[in-house]
């Protein structure tokens, strides 16, 4: 079964339970008269609409690529998440307002022993079905699932409260359905706005995952004739499709065939063990020269002593026009330029008869 459909089956047993729920919790509530049973049921209206938002989504995100899209429409997830983010906050409000006015203006209630029953039926199905919704989101990297997932979480909190809420006014005829909603609405409203801020990062775009990074790196760095790997890149178009870019140096009397081969046999390998399209770029390093190794040695020295420099590569020294070309990664704190003309004038002074080429690089990953 292709991922899309996992996700739209997983969504509609949500959408069945929540359903269910509904039915019940707003029986219960109005019979009882009890305003955090019937905010319960409505909270449950908003998962079930959720999931419906997450079916939608996930039937765009798995068109094609066409001409005016050619990176397909996977970007389309991150705004299913954005909505169901903005529905729980929309419910976590919702609810808070409701809630103070019950702090307020208290309301008698009727709890029975059936209404019990009910309340901890829901318990019991939302954990479940938030563990199941939650545990397939992060399988399917869904973020709409995992906010899902997360919400459902949340709603078995407000099932147990109320639950507790009711034995106490049952027992001691004290009603706490205010305080207890108040309380957990400002949890709903928090788990929103992080959910909502995660997606929104990765919408702008934020930086790769360390791991993955390190995982590709280190494959890379085992394929011969590789002596250094740099300048990984990249870009997320959905949860399943990541394309970037990569920087490998080789010795710089390698043919072009050999670079060919080995450039290829590098992006087939690192798509089929991490789904990822990348592109590989070179760097050529002199296999020799020890009037460039000793520059090298120099150049080690001055980022060692420069902790604004995150890292220097790329190095190599062209002996026929006199040029000696790296790159720089700068930290974003510093004034990246300015470093880089001072390491020019330091590295001019030194070795007067060549000219250095600089480039900044960016920081993307680590």
């Amino acid at each position: 079964m292709s991922r899309n459909k996992k996700i739209i089956r997983t969504s509609l047993i949500g959408i069945a339970v929540n359903i269910v729920l509904v039915i019940f919790k707003m029986i219960v509530g109005l019979l009882a008269n009890s305003i955090a049973i019937i905010l319960d049921a409505v909270n449950n209206l908003s998962d079930a609409l959720s999931s419906v938002i997450t079916i939608i989504g996930t039937k765009l995100a798995g068109r094609k690529p066409d001409k005016k899209h050619p990176y397909g429409h996977g970007r389309i997830e991150y705004l299913t998440s954005v909505l169901i983010a903005v529905i729980m906050l929309f419910a976590g409000i919702s609810s808070l307002k409701e809630s103070i006015v019950n702090i307020f203006h208290p309301e008698p209630v009727y709890y029975t022993a059936a209404s019990l029953v009910v309340v901890a039926g829901a318990v019991v199905a939302k954990f479940f079905c938030g563990k199941y919704v939650k545990k397939k989101g992060e399988e399917l990297n869904s973020g709409s699932l995992i906010a899902s997932g997360t919400d459902a979480f949340f709603d078995a909190v407000i099932s147990i409260a109320t639950f507790v809420a009711a034995i106490i006014n049952m027992a001691f005829g004290v009603g706490l359905e205010g305080i207890l909603g108040a309380i957990i609405s400002l949890f709903i409203i928090k788990s929103g706005l992080e959910i909502l801020a995660d997606t929104l990062s990765s919408i702008i775009g934020s930086r790769a995952d360390g791991d993955l990074v390190k995982d590709i790196k280190e494959r890379v760095m085992q394929f011969d004739g590789v002596r250094g790997v740099y300048d990984i890149s990249l870009h997320n178009y959905g949860p399943t499709q990541i394309i970037g870019s990569i920087h490998i140096e080789l010795p710089d009397d390698m043919s072009a065939r050999a670079i060919h081969i080995l450039t290829r046999r590098i992006a087939e390998e690192i798509y089929i063990k991490y789904g990822v399209v990348l592109t590989v770029g070179i760097y050529a390093t002199n296999n020799s020269e020890d009037e460039f190794a000793e520059m090298k040695k120099t150049l080690a020295k001055i980022e060692a002593q420069r902790p604004e420099i995150l890292q220097t590569h790329g190095f190599y020294g062209d002996r026929e026009h006199k040029r000696v070309m790296f790159d720089i990664i700068v930290d974003f704190k510093e004034n990246a330029e300015q470093v880089r003309s001072e390491i020019v004038a330091e590295m001019q002074m030194k070795y007067p008869d060549y000219k250095f080429d600089v480039i900044l690089d960016s920081d993307l990953s680590d």
